[in-house]
């Protein structure tokens, strides 16, 4: 037996294609039954959700909206008169007032300094977290933490010890320095000190999160990108410039904006940190819209101010959204 029959010999038998119209045949009526019926589930499960976000939000936002428009004091809130519809009455008293469009600046002023300050601090923490050995950074992410976790109400108990004019520590130690002398000093006889002292102590609340979402963004940094980089001369400015901070930009306009909508709300600090009753020169959009609301007794300019002022927060949201669409298409 030749070579040529052996081989012949052992070589199986080519299997039979299968017909063109199998091979193309399109999925069952069934198939295409559970498939549409897949992409609901995720509505569904959601549905219990969206529920209570309706019932909890829905509500009290059509409720400010109706309040808006009509004139509602005391003595409607009591039931001795009933509630008349004014049209734009409230929004045009509240837009030709002085008062108020003082209050907006120094809100803007007052939200833009805080975030500026709390993602520049963050940034810094993250990046010196990245460079600490691990039990340090253990020790600092758990004081993040604690400070994350402390009520509003006793961090700003605290910061009124602190910066009281009388028994504040703040004072005495400052006082230790050459040249200065803050003894009985009071941060709150002018708006821009109490300002300030309220903005150091949102700052503190907003950090942690900050810095341990940066942190978290910057695990995600490839470290290829940063060798390449610094062996085509770029500095540590350079890396941060052209390799981290594309990379955490996404991570930076969510901050960016939930800090600001969680600035331009700021109420607890302001309201305890003046006894409950903030002066002219301490007032923001949500104390204005409280004072207006509940010691004026006018709950339709009350409303008025705050529905306004959800207005410029979704401008914001708006502005995020947008960004955030740009980031997609680029990637």
């Amino acid at each position: 037996m030749s070579a040529a029959d052996t081989t012949t010999a052992k070589v199986p038998p080519t299997r039979p294609s299968p017909p063109a119209a199998t091979a193309a045949r399109p999925p069952s009526g069934p198939r295409r039954g559970r498939s549409s019926g897949g992409a609901g589930v995720p509505w569904l499960l959601l549905a219990p959700c969206l529920l209570v976000l309706l019932l909890v939000m829905g509500y009290p936002l059509v409720r400010l909206v109706t309040l808006s428009f009509q004139k509602f004091g005391q003595s409607q809130l009591w039931g001795f008169q009933p509630a008349e519809s004014v049209g734009f009455d409230n929004f045009a008293k509240v837009l030709s007032d002085g008062e108020f469009w003082a209050v907006v600046l120094r809100t803007i002023v007052f939200a833009a300094g805080c975030v500026i300050f709390t993602m520049v601090v963050g940034m810094l923490i993250a990046l010196l977290l990245q460079r600490v050995s691990g039990w340090m950074k253990i020790l600092v992410n758990i004081a993040l933490v604690a400070g994350w976790g402390m009520p509003v109400i006793v961090a700003t108990t605290v910061f009124k010890w602190l910066f009281d004019a009388d028994y504040g520590i703040l004072n005495a130690i400052l006082s230790r320095l050459p040249g200065v002398d803050l003894i009985g000093h009071n941060w709150f006889a002018s708006g821009p000190q109490g300002l300030a002292v309220i903005m150091l102590l949102v700052v503190w609340g907003a950090v942690p999160f900050v810095v341990i979402t940066l942190s978290a963004g910057l695990t995600q940094v490839p470290k290829e990108l940063e060798e390449a980089a610094r062996l085509d001369g770029a500095g540590s400015w350079g890396v941060f410039r052209y390799v981290t901070l594309p990379v955490l930009k996404p991570i930076i306009v969510m901050l960016t904006t939930l800090s600001v909508i969680w600035d331009m709300g700021v109420f607890p600090q302001v309201f305890v940190m003046r006894n409950g009753h903030p002066e002219a020169e301490f007032q923001l959009l949500t104390t204005y819209s409280y004072d207006r609301a509940f010691v004026v007794n006018d709950y339709g300019q009350g409303s008025a101010i705050a529905l306004i002022t959800v207005l410029l927060l979704l401008g914001v949201v708006a502005v995020y959204m947008r960004q955030m669409l740009k980031i997609g298409d680029v990637e």
